[in-house]
């Protein structure tokens, strides 16, 4: 798709293009996916250089810094370069829970002290008898996501 036929897509309104056939929206979404497939692997690889280029730098800052992660600062010419580092903190879900029967057991408040989140995992819910769903179902609220549509040709169909 060229740059020109890009330009002139986005300015179509959705409501037009809706009145497209099938085929054309076929064509155009494909042509689509294709354009980001290819914007999305020149990203990653750019962004590799920019991690090859740059950690080493980024690791002495944090080291002169004492930090293991997180933000660090520097120019490079005439481009400031902002290093992010995440911290990524996983909590190993059994210890949590004996050492929240613990605080509990002593006469203390777990919730003081840690988060419990609750979750039922779908499949069981819906393969649960209904006595046991209707105790959980006031606790339930269903949403849902954004509508997503897949285009394919049928067989024959003109390529």
């Amino acid at each position: 798709m060229s740059a020109n036929a890009l330009h002139q897509l986005l300015a179509t309104p959705a409501s037009e293009l809706a009145e497209q056939t099938s085929e054309s929206i076929f064509r155009i979404k494909s042509d689509a996916a294709d354009l980001f497939a290819a914007a999305k692997t020149i990203v990653e690889h750019v962004d590799r250089a920019v991690e090859l280029k740059y950690v080493h730098r980024a690791r002495q800052l944090r080291l002169a810094a004492s930090k293991d992660s997180g933000v660090v600062h520097f120019d490079d010419d005439q481009v400031r370069i902002t290093a992010d580092l995440p911290k990524k903190v996983e909590w190993d879900q059994k210890q949590l829970a004996d050492i929240t029967r613990r605080i509990a057991a002593s006469g203390d408040d777990p919730s003081q002290y840690v988060e419990v989140t609750y979750r039922v995992s779908e499949t069981k819910f819906n393969a649960w008898p209904e006595s046991l769903k209707s105790a959980f179902a006031p606790a339930r609220t269903l949403r849902t996501g954004k509508p997503g549509f897949r285009l394919a040709l049928l067989k024959g169909a003109i390529e």
